[in-house]
């Protein structure tokens, strides 16, 4: 039989435990993520709405993945498993539960046929690989993706400035819109997202957007330039960020994090912090703090890069941004 004295103690207790996990809850993020190791070389990066961080690695070909509030990401998608090679953009899909990713060939061919750069989906949960899907153009770079609400995939194909998608359920990706409508190669298609009925797309070597409308049969209408009131410095990873707002990571400049409001065809630039030398690759949102993933990129695709070659430690660096 409970006595007064006991259920006044454990209801002490509960509003302890409560208390505590209340203070838990608002701890604050990790001003770092952490990608421990040599060589990293991250290019991408994702989160999902419990605040688990997953990273993609060009230079270990392998997937990371931080837990909710932790420091420091560890090794979940092995080097080489199911044939992922350098990997560019990653993707939580949640409502499919699925992690996209991009993987690319880079560096001399290894054997006579190397794998074709190629969209891959796995299981958010538990890693297991779902689908693999070779891109249709050849000399290809997949970088980037987005999810329509439909469940359609989208991905950026940095070489051929082309958009390719896969139809939800469908087994072959496919041009959407192909080269010329975003410049001529070198431009460096990159960043992508789906908002508002259109995709949002942009260039790294030429630093514009783009916007392509989703036609009601699914088709790309006309593309068009969006106009900025302040100029981006080689736009990166892009993410949506409010009803009419994006995140840019920006590699130029000497690296920042930018919020663009977008109006039509128009949009206002407000840099959110900037002095990330490092170069940022990649932006993702968990609660009111993003996350700048820095790359590196520059030192691996640098003239004379090698063994040698010395890095600084990898790491996605916390920006508070409030709520959109």
């Amino acid at each position: 039989m409970t006595t007064r004295a006991g259920r006044t103690i454990l209801t002490l207790a509960v509003a302890l435990g409560a208390t505590f996990a209340l203070q838990i809850s608002r701890a604050a993020p990790p001003a770092r993520i952490l990608i421990p190791g040599e060589r990293i070389f991250p290019e991408s990066l994702t989160s999902t709405a419990d605040g688990t961080v997953i990273i993609g690695s060009i230079g270990h070909e392998a997937i990371y993945r931080a837990r909710p509030g932790s420091a420091h990401a560890s090794l979940w998608i092995r080097p080489g498993a199911h044939g992922i090679q350098s990997i560019f953009g990653v993707l939580a899909d949640e409502k499919s539960n699925t992690l996209w990713a991009c993987s690319n060939s880079l560096g001399p061919p290894r054997g006579p046929a190397p794998p074709r750069p190629a969209l891959y989906a796995f299981d958010l949960t538990t890693g297991a690989l779902k689908g693999r899907y070779p891109f249709p153009t050849h000399g290809a770079l997949c970088n980037d993706i987005s999810i329509g609400p439909d469940g359609t995939a989208y991905a950026t194909d940095t070489y051929d400035m082309e958009v390719v998608r896969l139809r939800k359920g469908g087994h072959r990706l496919t041009v959407w819109v192909d080269h010329g409508a975003f410049g001529p190669k070198g431009g460096l298609l990159d960043g992508i997202v789906v908002m508002n009925g259109r995709v949002i797309v942009g260039t790294l070597a030429t630093s514009k957007l783009f916007s392509v409308p989703i036609e009601p049969d699914g088709s790309a209408g006309s593309v068009s330039p969006i106009t900025l009131d302040h100029p981006l410095a080689r736009p990166d990873g892009i993410r949506r960020f409010g009803r009419d707002g994006l995140l840019v990571a920006q590699g130029g400049a000497g690296g920042l994090l930018s919020r663009v409001t977008l109006h039509g065809d128009r949009a206002a630039v407000v840099t959110v912090k900037q002095g990330f030398p490092e170069g940022p690759t990649a932006v993702t949102v968990v609660g009111t703090t993003a996350y700048l993933l820095q790359g590196q990129l520059a030192t691996l695709f640098a003239k004379g890069y090698g063994p040698h070659t010395r890095t600084q430690p990898f790491y996605a660096a916390a920006v508070h941004v409030g709520r959109p």
